[in-house]
């Protein structure tokens, strides 16, 4: 039973559990945003929906809806996950490039060097 706790309490199981939890909330509003956009473009078109579009008998209108949807949750994921992301990451990449190295590392460039040295 050890070894189970020790992997359910493990930092990265935990993690992704509320990431999966806020992924889930998070689909769930780009969802929404999604069929209210999709009703703003049907009332522009003046159709409710695109599903029953069909030009000379061909059913394109649900891969119409499916496409629009998806490039509006692409967008979204873009514009309020990943910039925002690369940004935070950017701000602190540049304090850790600033940070002296970790002192296993200067020892083994003592090492080298000391080898380099004596070769």
């Amino acid at each position: 039973m050890k070894g189970f706790k020790d992997f359910v309490m493990r930092g990265n199981l935990v993690e992704l559990a509320v990431a999966f939890v806020i992924g889930a909330s998070f689909a769930t509003v780009v969802t929404s945003f999604t069929k209210m956009f999709m009703d703003i473009i049907g009332k522009v078109g003046k159709s409710p929906s695109f599903s029953d579009y069909t030009p000379k008998g061909i059913h394109v209108g649900a891969f119409i809806t499916a496409l629009i949807a998806f490039l509006i949750l692409a967008a979204v994921v873009y514009f309020f996950v990943v910039k925002p992301y690369e940004a935070i990451k950017a701000r602190y990449s540049k304090g850790e490039e600033d940070a002296a190295p970790d002192e296993s590392v200067v020892v083994l460039k003592e090492i080298r060097d000391s080898l380099r040295a004596r070769g």
